[in-house]
């Protein structure tokens, strides 16, 4: 179940979008305020953010500006009665992926979120594979011959990690990070989960001292 931080300070918007998205699969956290925000990026790792601009305490830019300046690299989307050209430029120059103006259509929304979630993979598809496993990336869900296996919520944020640079090697620093969500995690608990992903048949090879990689082939 991919997962959206929400920030909309308009009440009414907001619980229709919580309902909307929820009713569509996804997981939502609501903030009504950029600090509130900013303290929900420091315990847990989304999928796609979601703000408004004008909100209380810190704005909507200032706050992707300052997570794209510590590295937090989640995609966004700014959702703002701003329509001019300069507030245009100032939403992407501060990290934004996508910009859409109020009022808008729920699906078009909906289509925008789905679009950056397989950016994130670098596909066009909703379906990547590797041999006989494949990942749908709207559902959130691992299938081995057609057949689906039921993850635990750290291999499944693994098998994402891993799904999303497939060929690469992933810092265990990397993984660490999104597995901790603000808390600790060892080693030795990551290679517990990468084993588990191994008697399962995922390809996921060690590169020692460095991290893990799953090759496509």
């Amino acid at each position: 179940m991919s997962s959206i931080l929400l920030l909309e300070d308009d009440v009414v918007l907001s619980e229709t979008l919580v309902e909307l998205l929820e009713a569509d699969g996804f997981k939502v956290i609501h903030v009504q305020d950029g600090e509130a925000a900013l303290e929900y990026t420091f315990e847990k790792q989304f999928d796609i953010l979601l703000f408004d601009v004008n909100v209380p305490h810190l704005d909507g830019f200032e706050l992707l500006k300052s997570l794209r300046e510590s590295g937090y690299d989640t995609p966004a989307i700014f959702i703002t009665a701003l329509t001019d050209i300069v507030s245009l430029s100032h939403g992407f120059g501060s990290g934004a992926d996508d910009y859409i103006k109020k009022p808008f259509d729920f699906d078009e929304l909906l289509i925008r979120i789905k679009a950056l979630l397989k950016k994130q993979y670098h596909t066009y598809s909703d379906k990547i594979a590797v041999g006989t496993f494949y990942f749908m990336i709207s559902k959130d869900e691992l299938y081995q011959n057609g057949k689906f296996l039921p993850l635990s919520p750290y291999e499944l944020y693994i098998t994402k990690i891993l799904f999303q640079n497939i060929d690469k090697t992933v810092l265990k620093e990397n993984i660490l990070n999104t597995l901790g969500e603000g808390r600790e995690m060892s080693e030795g608990s990551l290679r517990v989960y990468i084993n588990k992903l191994r008697k399962i048949g995922l390809p996921i090879s060690t590169v020692k001292g460095i991290g893990y990689r799953l090759a496509s082939s």
